[in-house]
């Protein structure tokens, strides 16, 4: 590692090239994770480690979750993650929501971390004065654990909304501002589930896949050290180095190699 910092300094020095800040505020413990946490037989291992490594994002009140990509990064066996994900999601472990970003993003959060974003929304609404908040309730007991699937249609949601109570259009539209529904373009009368607050983050996230692909492939031979690469700070992502490494690895933008001293990340060619 101490043989690439001459090379990695002259290209910092080259006009009209902007590198990538270091990360200042973080131990050498936590940034070694990713490489000594790389691999996992088990995908609710897995899940329990990358919630813990969620990244503390200011201003934005959003619980942890995971993409599905990025289990794939680290539990080699894809048939096995997606095996495991629909066991635990049909055993009201976890849920899973289809992102705006990508055909097949997805992200992937604990039951108990979703309830509980559900209920910080419904108190910021309270403090408001807004009327109708028992649709909330509603929706965590009859709608939450009982329809497991990411989408869900008007009808069916309508059903099982009035198992507790009158629903009226108002309810729905509620929940719609709350973010927890979206519709779905290609049929409006079908709704997507979705995680409250999370739209700067997808924002950020989309950026931040942008300004990774570019800084390596800015770098002559596309590739840098992962224990050097995850120490550096994205601007345009609330989102940190190791998420947004695992994300790109486990789509298969970027793909890793044993080095002299580590893994070594590089840009997977066309």
């Amino acid at each position: 590692m101490e043989n690439s910092s001459p090379s990695t300094s002259r290209k910092r020095q080259r006009a009209g090239e902007t590198d990538l800040e270091t990360e200042s505020d973080l131990s050498d413990d936590q940034l070694i994770s990713i490489e000594e946490n790389f691999n996992f037989s088990d995908t609710l291992v897995a899940l329990r480690m990358m919630r813990a490594h969620f990244p503390r994002i200011e201003k934005v009140s959003v619980q942890p979750f995971i993409l599905r990509s990025q289990l794939y990064s680290s539990v080699k066996d894809r048939t096995q993650v997606d095996r495991e994900l629909e066991s635990l999601r049909r055993e009201g472990v976890l849920r899973t929501f289809k992102l705006s970003t990508g055909q097949d993003d997805h992200a992937i959060m604990f039951l108990d971390d979703y309830l509980s974003q559900i209920e910080r929304v419904s108190k910021r609404l309270e403090a408001q004065k807004q009327e109708g908040l028992s649709v909330f309730e509603w929706f965590k007991e009859h709608v939450i654990h009982s329809k497991l699937d990411p989408s869900i249609g008007h009808e069916e949601l309508r059903s099982l909304l009035s198992l507790r109570g009158k629903v009226k259009e108002e309810h729905i539209s509620l929940l719609i501002n709350a973010g927890l529904l979206t519709r779905q373009l290609i049929d409006p009368n079908m709704y997507w589930f979705a995680i409250p607050n999370i739209g700067s983050i997808l924002k950020g996230l989309s950026q931040g896949r942008k300004e990774l692909m570019s800084f390596l492939n800015r770098r002559k031979y596309k590739e840098m050290p992962m224990a050097a690469l995850e120490k550096k700070r994205l601007r345009l992502s609330p989102l940190d180095m190791r998420f947004h490494l695992r994300d790109l690895l486990g789509s298969g933008h970027l793909k890793t190699v044993e080095g002299p001293t580590g893994l070594v990340v590089k840009v997977v060619k066309d």
